[in-house]
């Protein structure tokens, strides 16, 4: 009977702590969609221009912000200002990416890579709430694998240029993402349980935003190679 408050309010903080992480994850993908879809109308010369400047100028920029986010996550956690700029630094940095995207493939190929996406990361991140298992292990090997995709990737994209090999490592990619997105929902989720009272919990409700921003992000660009594989 005495512990049973102590249940109620730790479901209710859990909930408001879901709430806004998720919350911010969804305003970061509607930003990149809208910076994508102005990419691709009013700001058009201009992403043009900046992407014609070559690969190595948007790997650096990628790079910097990766960079950035990660080693000022610490600092992030108790600066929420700090952590909402990164955000949507990163996230409108990947418009302006997307934007370069949506110029090759119609609107029923965006829109079906979109909804396959988010199908697939609401029932891995269902499944990542409400597991009970320590996914410490398949977290450790999904990372792994990511490392190694993205070697090959690398590899490919400057030397290879083999769409077989793009197209493999697609289906690859979503695999690996479905994964990161139960593996991160359920690793944040115990983060809140275990930390939640001792930091930020706007910080790290962005934290985690950030992580799964980009696990529905990935999971969008290899639906839409799939879905846009010889049909645009």
């Amino acid at each position: 009977m005495d512990q049973r408050p102590n249940v109620i309010n730790t479901e209710i903080g859990l909930n408001r702590f879901l709430t806004k992480m998720y919350g911010w994850m969804a305003a970061a993908v509607a930003f990149s969609g809208v910076i994508a879809y102005l990419g691709t109308t009013i700001w058009r010369p201009a992403v043009m221009t900046f992407l014609s400047q070559g690969r190595m100028s948007i790997w650096v920029i990628f790079v910097a912000l990766f960079l950035f986010m990660i080693f000022g996550q610490k600092a992030a956690l108790q600066n929420p200002t700090v952590s909402f700029l990164m955000l949507f630094a990163f996230s409108a940095f990947f418009g302006i990416t997307l934007s370069s995207v949506f110029m090759l493939y119609s609107t029923a190929t965006i829109a079906g890579a979109f909804f396959s996406a988010a199908s697939v990361f609401i029932v891995m991140s269902v499944m990542g709430v409400t597991t009970k298992r320590d996914l410490s292990r398949m977290g450790n090997h999904l990372i792994a694998a990511l490392i190694a995709m993205v070697v090959v990737s690398v590899i490919n994209l400057f030397f290879l240029h083999s769409s077989a090999v793009t197209f493999f490592f697609s289906i690859i990619g979503i695999v690996i993402f479905a994964g990161l997105s139960m593996y991160d929902t359920a690793t944040m989720k115990r983060l809140y349980l275990n930390y939640g009272d001792q930091v930020s919990e706007t910080g790290l409700a962005i934290q985690g935003a950030f992580s799964l921003y980009l696990d529905f992000i990935n999971l969008f660009q290899y639906f839409l190679t799939i879905f846009g594989w010889n049909r645009d």
